[in-house]
């Protein structure tokens, strides 16, 4: 089962999350079909996003992530509320895969590395808040590191990692880990910490030696005391509905729902997240035509 933990040393020098993320990797490269690069990129950024909303203090509070490069991967997008739960998307799940000398996936190359990474909070009350920065490298950890330095002024470590089986592309293992910097650490503290992440094994070696997420968050701390703050379960959910898909349908103008009759006698509406069809025949786009002018459905 996947799960994140949050720890904070003692002296509230730093705060790491880890997650161990496979499940929701492996149900993402199930629902969206995706090539050994695509599946490498979204499963990073699905991870990221988890962590991410994981720190969001607000029930019900939503973050989404989107980074688009200039890269034949398209947009990669994932969206994450504040238990963890995620879900998201690729632009082209089929996008060619190429790799660095020693074999593993060059996730820049898909991805590109000129574009930019867009986060949006939404609290549930009041407008969203949108922030923006330029991708670091397209590899999607250097660009959530680069994101925190240049918009929300946090010293940030984040490390992803997805591995797949190099004969079928499944996915094996998958996790992360965001170490942020907290204002009460000192220049000591700092250097510690830098020393400690720069020993640190890739995630998804640290996952195949069987490490918990409580065990790599120690070596992550390594020399501070600390304490884990949050431990949940965290999963793929998406929370499409025909509901929310007419109530998406109403927004267009009469004309055009007019115009899906007229030509197709109907319409099909598949979800981006998960991958479900909602059918509407005819009379069910007449229903939603009558519904915004205050009548009521069969």
């Amino acid at each position: 089962m996947d799960k994140i933990i949050r720890c904070i040393t003692d002296d509230g020098t730093a705060m790491v999350s880890v997650i161990n993320s496979t499940d929701i990797v492996y149900t993402a490269k199930k629902v969206h079909d995706t090539s050994p690069a695509a599946s490498a990129a979204l499963g990073r950024l699905l991870s990221a996003a988890s962590m991410m909303g994981a720190q969001l203090k607000h029930e019900g509070a939503i973050i989404t992530v989107k980074i688009k490069g200039d890269g034949p991967a398209g947009a990669v997008v994932a969206v994450a509320d504040s238990k963890g739960n995620v879900r998201g998307y690729i632009e082209n799940p089929h996008c060619e895969t190429t790799r660095y000398r020693q074999g593993k996936i060059n996730v820049s190359a898909a991805v590109g590395k000129n574009g930019f990474i867009d986060v949006i909070r939404d609290y549930g009350s009041g407008e969203p808040y949108m922030s923006r920065a330029r991708l670091a490298s397209g590899e999607i950890a250097e660009d959530i590191t680069a994101y925190y330095a240049l918009s929300e002024q946090i010293p940030t470590a984040c490390a992803l990692g997805v591995l797949l089986d190099k004969e079928d592309g499944d996915v094996l293992l998958a996790g992360g880990l965001l170490l942020q910097i907290l204002p009460a650490a000192d220049s000591s503290a700092c250097d510690i910490i830098e020393k400690n992440i720069a020993k640190l094994e890739p995630m998804t070696t640290m996952l195949a030696k069987g490490m918990t997420p409580e065990e790599i968050a120690a070596e992550a701390l390594e020399g501070f005391e600390f304490k884990k703050i949050d431990e949940f379960p965290v999963h793929y959910v998406c929370n499409c509905s025909r509901e929310r898909v007419i109530n998406s349908i109403a927004t267009l103008r009469d004309e055009e729902i007019q115009e899906m009759i007229d030509e197709d006698n109907g319409a099909e509406v598949v979800c981006n997240f998960c991958g479900k069809k909602y059918v509407f025949n005819a009379d069910g786009l007449n229903d939603i035509i009558n519904m915004k002018h205050g009548g009521e459905k069969n």
